[in-house]
């Protein structure tokens, strides 16, 4: 069984970015195990805080994103980067220093926004992040949803065919690179 932990760069309790992410798990095969990690409970990262006797949040944040094989990253763009919230989950994962619950894993992003931007800046400042990390990344298909609100139904399931097909070649693509990697 892969294990794939999911990380959703919004808050917002009826975010698209969310509901985005759960259309996504369900193209996943069956061997493989999608888990939302929860990320906004994590303080803001501090050294001085993880010396010594790190708090517990960053202590099973760090042990359960070690469980993991891949990671899928679904993200909103705040200010043409990713929100504080999803770049604290990459700083706190990435400590203590030779440690990182990142490296030697595969990733996904996909970026959306309400707008016509599409979330390409948040989606290449993570990918900046995950060079460092030693996450191998998808790189193709770029995976950026413009007007992400007008592409859900009202239960947040996405209202096209075309849109369902992308969205499962992305994923396809991902599980391919994923077992590539592992191989």
């Amino acid at each position: 069984m892969i294990k794939v932990g999911v990380l959703v760069g919004s808050l917002r309790k009826e975010s698209y970015t969310k509901k985005l992410a759960e259309n996504l798990v369900e193209y996943f095969p069956e061997d493989y195990e999608t888990e939302f990690i929860e990320i906004g409970n994590l303080p803001f990262y501090n050294e001085d805080l993880d010396a010594g006797d790190p708090p517990e949040e960053y202590v099973k944040f760090r042990e359960k994103m070690h469980d993991k094989d891949a990671f899928l990253f679904v993200t909103p763009e705040y200010n043409r980067s990713v929100p504080a919230v999803l770049k604290n989950a990459l700083d706190v994962g990435s400590r203590p220093y030779g440690h990182s619950v990142w490296a030697g894993k595969t990733g996904a992003i996909v970026s959306n926004s309400p707008s016509n931007l599409s979330g390409f800046g948040a989606n290449h400042h993570l990918r900046q992040s995950m060079v460092f990390l030693d996450v191998q990344m998808l790189n193709q298909p770029e995976a950026y949803i413009a007007n992400v609100a007008d592409l859900l139904d009202d239960e947040g399931k996405v209202n096209n065919e075309g849109s369902r097909k992308f969205l499962k070649s992305v994923i396809d693509a991902f599980v391919e690179l994923t077992n590539l990697f592992r191989a």
